[in-house]
């Protein structure tokens, strides 16, 4: 029979990282303030883990992340004026983002790394499972990823990681997992991770990705991680003794991912991001294909 596991209410959103691969863009604005087409990243990220149930919302921010906690609180002001110019259609958008969820913000002092990102949260969660959504990956809406891990999450109970299979020459930019097959076929027990491995010594092409369903039972032991790899506390480390013993906070479990997400943490990325978001969309999206088009056309005639 399958075992009940308590129902997940809480994700957090760590988002205290300094973004310094867009400078100097990010100098004064935090990175994931950044406009994806005309919604800032962390914006996408959270209406994911509001369509997923997860309505209360803890962010971990730091020093000059302040127009994060503005963005989803209201401004008068500004809904004041377009009241008054009768434009509904921006000020439905603009009470969009401050009607999202319950949203509750505590600062990470010192940047010490995902694991103490995560750790931070330990007196908000309690102990309860939870999810954590970094603001770099952001998943289609269209492939409901969260909702199949809290789905897994909730029937073995432990904790669920997403992973996705990467050319075997990139694992070294994610954290690699070592798994086992399942009766389901998008689901694989971890039985170990290692964090940005060489390539050679990579247990698998599967790569975690910015997603997780974790077990409380984490907090306990990143409190006692010490600072792996680039000297800070990494969430890989601590997901690895999990895998390794069971009896300490459950099995932990993978769920494939094959869908659309689009990784806004690369400069690169983050242009082709925007590139196929705003073509999907019904508003900008043929205008913009039909320039695009006319655009390319034009740069393979000069090459």
């Amino acid at each position: 029979m399958t075992q009940s596991h308590p129902r997940i209410s809480k994700a957090v959103i760590p988002a205290a990282g300094l973004g310094t691969r867009f400078l100097p863009a990010t100098k004064a604005t935090p990175k994931e303030m950044l406009p994806v087409v005309d919604k800032p990243a962390i914006q996408y990220v959270v209406e994911e883990a509001v369509s997923a149930g997860l309505d209360d919302v803890l962010m971990i921010t730091g020093r000059n992340k302040r127009p994060l906690e503005d963005h989803f609180d209201r401004n008068y002001e500004l809904e004041s004026a377009l009241q008054k110019k009768g434009d509904a259609g921006r000020l439905a958008k603009v009470q969009e983002s401050s009607d999202l969820a319950t949203m509750h913000y505590v600062r990470q002092g010192d940047p010490r790394g995902l694991g103490h990102a995560v750790l931070c949260a330990a007196p908000h969660v309690g102990h309860e499972p939870f999810a954590v959504l970094l603001g770099d990956d952001l998943i289609d809406p269209r492939d409901p990823l969260l909702q199949r891990m809290i789905e897994v999450q909730e029937r073995h109970g432990g904790s669920v990681i997403a992973l996705m299979e990467v050319d075997p020459e990139q694992i070294h930019l994610y954290g690699s997992a070592a798994v086992e097959t399942t009766a389901d076929s998008d689901v694989v027990k971890v039985t170990g991770l290692v964090e940005k491995p060489d390539p050679a010594d990579a247990p698998s092409s599967y790569a975690v990705i910015g997603r997780y369903v974790l077990d409380p039972h984490v907090f306990d032991i990143l409190r006692r991680t010490e600072p792996g790899r680039g000297g800070e506390i990494q969430l890989t480390d601590a997901l690895q003794q999990l895998a390794q013993d069971e009896k300490v906070g459950g099995p932990v479990h993978g769920v494939v991912f094959k869908g659309r997400r689009y990784d806004t943490g690369d400069r690169g990325d983050y242009l082709r991001a925007i590139v196929r978001l705003a073509c999907e969309r019904e508003d900008l999206g043929p205008d913009f294909r039909t320039w695009l088009r006319s655009y390319v056309a034009e740069e393979m005639q000069q090459s």
